[in-house]
């Protein structure tokens, strides 16, 4: 998944980027300020982009992951644009990334991009060679996707990749097992693809959300941050949500508000306050 926060000012409501079905499954995104309904995120969901513009003129949320931030100091401040790529790996999506962000979108105002891939690269070869991708190949493919974001201004410090979360193997053993499946993936396995993630990150520079070491932290049971095993939760995505906030917080505290809050708008001369045009009283 990938997701741009953009910051430039505000001057129309953009609607060509707006997101029907941020943070679906496995997916590749960009998001637009909060607003618009969308599934939850899935632990799958490989690639996460976020491209943040000092113009969120929406409130709203993007899904359970969304409805975390929507009442936080992202509204009125970003757009933030997802797209979504559902079972995606980083083979694909470091394809599909030059038509998701390319120079056009003006990288100076990009506040942070995240990319979250993993869960599907680290299926197992026998079971799923479809999704399946060898981890030397997905470290590299990590590397390609920051080298490309950077090739287009995007800096090291603005990308934040996150790694899979772990896999809950007995609940997704169920999920299998009702398709007529074999279990296709392995915590162990899935600890490695995330060992690796951070190690791209620590190499390139960029900042990382371990979630898959995270979320076990102290022997928790982790169960609760899957929906199946496999795909976030309403929990999970609480969780990384809390986990991205701590990143982003700093980014969009120094970003100016551009609509007031309801409570302020001038109901009368409404204009006065949405537009700042100077608007004469009648007498």
């Amino acid at each position: 998944l990938f997701i741009y926060f953009l910051k430039e000012r505000a001057r129309r409501l953009d609607r060509q980027h707006s997101c029907p079905a941020p943070f679906a499954h496995s997916h590749s995104a960009h998001i637009h300020t909060p607003g618009g309904a969308a599934p939850p995120v899935t632990a799958a969901a490989k690639a996460k982009a976020w491209l943040c513009r000092k113009r969120g003129l929406q409130g709203g949320s993007f899904g359970c992951l969304g409805s975390c931030f929507s009442e936080t100091p992202l509204l009125r401040k970003c757009d933030v644009l997802n797209r979504g790529l559902s079972g995606y790996n980083t083979r694909w999506a470091k394809i599909v990334l030059p038509r998701l962000i390319h120079k056009d979108h003006n990288a100076g105002n990009i506040l942070a991009v995240t990319v979250f891939f993993g869960a599907n690269d680290s299926a197992l070869k026998d079971e799923n060679p479809r999704q399946h991708v060898p981890l030397e190949e997905y470290a590299d493919n990590l590397k390609s996707m920051i080298g490309y974001l950077n090739s287009v201004d995007i800096s090291k410090q603005d990308i934040i990749l996150v790694t899979p979360p772990p896999l809950h193997e007995a609940s997704w053993e169920k999920e299998c097992m009702a398709k007529g499946e074999k279990l296709n993936r392995l915590n162990s396995v899935t600890g490695e693809y995330a060992k690796a993630c951070v190690k791209v990150a620590e190499e390139c520079g960029t900042d990382v959300i371990d979630l898959w070491t995270l979320m076990q932290k102290g022997n928790q049971d982790f169960g609760c941050y899957l929906s199946d095993g496999l795909h976030l939760s309403e929990k999970g995505n609480t969780f990384l949500a809390n986990q991205l906030w701590t990143l982003l917080e700093k980014k969009l505290s120094a970003l100016p508000q551009l609509l007031p809050y309801w409570r302020d708008v001038d109901h009368l001369y409404p204009e006065a306050s949405l537009l700042g045009i100077p608007t004469t009283k009648k007498q």
